[in-house]
């Protein structure tokens, strides 16, 4: 049975509407980016196959492009279009932070870095750089690992801070294990940073582990 066919109040678009995004399921609102099925199979019913296939949500969004065009009802527009999806969603969370004191939206700072970060398949160590006022000056991604690591080199982290003149940094990285649990190397690279950034007066305010969850703060743990 086609979608259209399907009571008005149990349709994805018509329920979005009326009730609100949050009350559809991933497999709805999948099927509302999807627009059409396959052959005997609704846009709902092929959007949870899809979920199947790739282990849920996350693996779905975090697919390659060759790996996501091989799944039926996909291909390269569609995988464009969702790119794009998420390059608006984390610019979105961007400007909600862009511009503000990050300590006092730290779970909007977190959810940024989350949404950056979580999808590598490697370990990638970024930093947000910060003015006087702890206002984002700008995000970069400085150290691309492997899968249980990534080399940090707290001379270029530096020269980076100087560069964008910033007066505070948050540093973040990823733990593709989903995992959020800082390990002894964070511990000291992060104490190594801490140290070199003193010597130019750079404050650093905090240093999150993304992986599974909220993602864990150094400075939360105390251990900054």
């Amino acid at each position: 049975m086609s979608i259209t066919d399907w009571p008005e109040d149990e349709r994805p678009r018509e329920k979005l509407l009326k009730h609100g995004a949050d009350s559809l399921s991933h497999a709805e609102l999948l099927a509302i980016f999807l627009r059409t099925g396959l052959p005997g199979k609704s846009a709902v019913d092929l959007a949870r196959d899809l979920l199947e296939e790739f282990g849920g949500l996350v693996g779905l969004l975090s697919a390659h492009e060759i790996e996501f065009c091989k799944a039926k009802g996909l291909g390269k527009a569609k995988f464009a279009q969702l790119q794009a999806v998420l390059e608006l969603s984390r610019r979105y969370l961007f400007d909600e932070i862009a511009g503000r004191d990050v300590l006092t939206s730290p779970e909007a700072t977190r959810q940024y870095l989350k949404a950056r970060l979580r999808a590598y398949p490697h370990e990638v160590f970024a930093c947000l750089f910060l003015d006087n006022r702890h206002r984002v000056i700008e995000y970069r991604e400085l150290f691309r690992g492997t899968i249980d690591g990534a080399s940090v080199h707290p001379r270029e982290v530096v020269r980076e801070a100087m560069r964008w003149n910033a007066a505070a940094v948050i540093f973040a990285h990823n733990h593709p294990s989903g995992v959020a649990e800082p390990s002894q190397a964070d511990l000291r690279i992060t104490q190594r940073l801490r140290e070199a950034l003193d010597l130019v007066d750079v404050r650093v305010l905090d240093h999150i582990v993304v992986g599974e969850g909220g993602g864990t703060s150094f400075a939360e743990r105390g251990l900054l």
